[in-house]
């Protein structure tokens, strides 16, 4: 059952900017986004439509089009709806302190279709037995893809994200960090905190940056 309870609960919105949010039903057409967020560590935020709230699941490497690539998913709170518009900064103390940018945003569908039910139908039933297929339109992730709950006893909210082997597939390495902005502020604060790897060609590109204002 959806519901923003422990979103709520987890932060003040008298000294943050991420919106207190409603649940509510968007477009006829579900939407998807993966926010890259520099907090303590620097992961991606893996987010759903559904129930009128964006289901969430916090991706460490974040996300791969990969098949061979099984990216941990660590299921967290659902967020309000408008969250998926949601850039800046959270300030220091409050619950994820840090810079968060939109990594990539699109819709997605589900990729089993019944006749009987609507589609976000579907996803829900699948979403609670632990195996959902879906299929994103975004700008970076496109095709198939699956999110697997992974059955150890000491894996409560452990999934794993899988790319689906189709005509968006890669073969070759996949690096969510080189499909970033050289510009990007969630990647001048993970180098700050010291907390992110980012791809060479940013890191070498804030390097300069850093350079060229200390010799001004």
């Amino acid at each position: 059952m959806a519901g923003l309870t422990a979103y709520k609960k987890k932060r003040n919105f008298k000294s943050t900017a991420e919106p207190s949010g409603k649940i509510k039903k968007g477009s006829r057409e579900l939407k998807f986004v993966v926010q890259r967020h520099a907090a303590s560590r620097l992961h991606y935020d893996f987010r759903l439509e559904m129930e009128g709230v964006l289901k969430s699941w916090a991706v460490p490497k974040g996300p791969s089009m990969n098949p061979a690539d099984k990216r941990l998913a660590m299921m967290v709170e659902d967020h309000p709806y408008d969250y998926r518009t949601f850039e800046g900064t959270i300030p220091a103390g409050n619950y994820g302190a840090g810079e968060v940018e939109i990594w990539d945003e699109g819709t997605y569908e589900g990729l089993q279709k019944d006749p009987q039910k609507k589609d976000e139908s579907v996803l829900l039933a699948e979403l609670k037995s632990g195996s959902l297929k879906f299929i994103l339109h975004g700008k970076k992730l496109k095709g198939e893809f699956a999110l697997v709950k992974m059955k150890t006893a000491d894996a409560e909210n452990a999934w794993l994200l899988i790319k689906h082997n189709d005509e968006y597939a890669v073969a070759s390495t996949y690096d969510a960090e080189k499909f970033t902005s050289k510009t990007s502020k969630v990647t001048k604060a993970a180098l700050a905190k010291g907390t992110g790897k980012p791809a060479k060609g940013i890191r070498t590109a804030v390097k300069k940056k850093s350079l060229k204002q200390q010799k001004g």
